[in-house]
């Protein structure tokens, strides 16, 4: 049976709304924006990724740019399914009919049982031989080396472009959880709003996303103040093309409202915790994860709000995928791993 080309193909995926992350052999071997550029008189995959991110916003009548996935789930089964093909085959291995390609991907706590479902067919659709699905604060806590299984309890508050999930995890399993639908992308219409209100300039949403990771800020007073930021949008008077300079307290000033929203989830997670586990908290702290835990001063506005330690994890954009490439190496042991025939 040697002459057969049997190939074993293994994927943890981070399948988020702003950037889709694939892990193969402990190594980041994708690290993209969720989006795909479609020719909308063919229906063929023109782009997915980088190239598709730089069209965005960008493009003509006969090419749409879509990005799939709102709010941590799939909103396009289509445009998902071109996603996930185009960035495995980004990868670069080639795949004989006799591949058996198996996948961890990772999904918000407060996913519905049909939303699973679309995420096992679009798995299904790229021709995956065996998948199974992990909730991203689990992933996260695997990814910043916390031991999952003991009987301590650790909270974990991911925030990344759809969703902010907050679960307090304990024993292989999360106790109590809240996941709101604040996040990057929230904060960056925000930030478009604000513009539109503040200096009647229309931006679009990359800007408002490079006004976010440059001058972003969850407080006005900063110990280290980021420089302003030149912005060019189109002037709402005018309609002239139009620059103006922002510093990080307008962009705070923005931000406020949905801040406060991630905050009031996280008091409504640490109510509903047992009283033993709470103990643990109060011991170990809260874990900031995900792309909006690199929000300028977040951690200390949450801790303010809590009067709990809040840490920001070491590169805490790629907590979910390292912990997501965990659990494909040791499925066998996990038992939160949700497969198709669970679901």
């Amino acid at each position: 049976m040697k002459w057969f080309n049997f190939f074993s193909q293994e994927l943890a995926i981070d399948l988020g709304t702003a950037n889709t992350l694939i892990m193969q052999n402990d190594q980041i071997v994708i690290d993209e924006p969720s989006i795909v550029a479609i020719n909308r008189k063919t229906g063929e995959t023109i782009a997915v990724g980088s190239r598709a991110m730089q069209m965005h916003e960008k493009t003509h009548e006969n090419i749409k740019t879509v990005r799939p996935l709102k709010d941590g789930v799939i909103a396009d089964f289509q445009a998902a399914e071109k996603l996930i093909e185009g960035l495995i085959n980004m990868i670069g291995t080639k795949r004989s009919f006799f591949t058996h390609l198996k996948m961890v991907i990772c999904i918000p706590s407060g996913i519905t049982e049909v939303e699973k479902r679309a995420v096992f067919d679009s798995a299904d659709h790229v021709d995956s031989k065996e998948t199974y699905l992990i909730h991203e604060p689990m992933a996260a806590a695997l990814g910043i080396g916390l031991d999952v299984e003991e009987p301590v309890g650790h909270i974990i508050i991911d925030i990344g472009g759809g969703t902010t999930e907050i679960a307090v995890i304990a024993m292989s399993g999360i106790v109590t959880d809240q996941s709101i639908r604040t996040a990057g992308d929230e904060f960056n219409y925000d930030i478009m709003e604000y513009m539109k209100r503040a200096h009647n300039i229309l931006i679009g949403e990359r800007t408002a996303e490079q006004l976010k990771i440059n001058v972003g800020s969850a407080l006005k007073q900063l110990e280290v103040a980021p420089d302003d930021y030149p912005v060019n949008g189109r002037d709402l008077m005018t309609g002239i093309p139009k620059q103006i300079t922002v510093d990080h307290a307008e962009i705070a000033t923005a931000l406020d409202k949905s801040i406060s929203k991630i905050e009031d989830a996280i008091l409504k997670a640490l109510e509903s915790t047992p009283p033993e586990l709470a103990a643990d908290i109060y011991k170990n702290g809260l874990h900031l994860t995900g792309g909006g835990a690199l929000l300028r001063g977040l951690d200390k506005r949450i801790s303010a709000k809590t009067k709990l330690p809040v840490k920001v994890v070491d590169d805490p954009l790629r907590a979910v995928v390292r912990g997501t490439g965990l659990a494909l190496k040791n499925s066998d042991r996990y038992s939160f791993l949700i497969d198709r025939k669970s679901v």
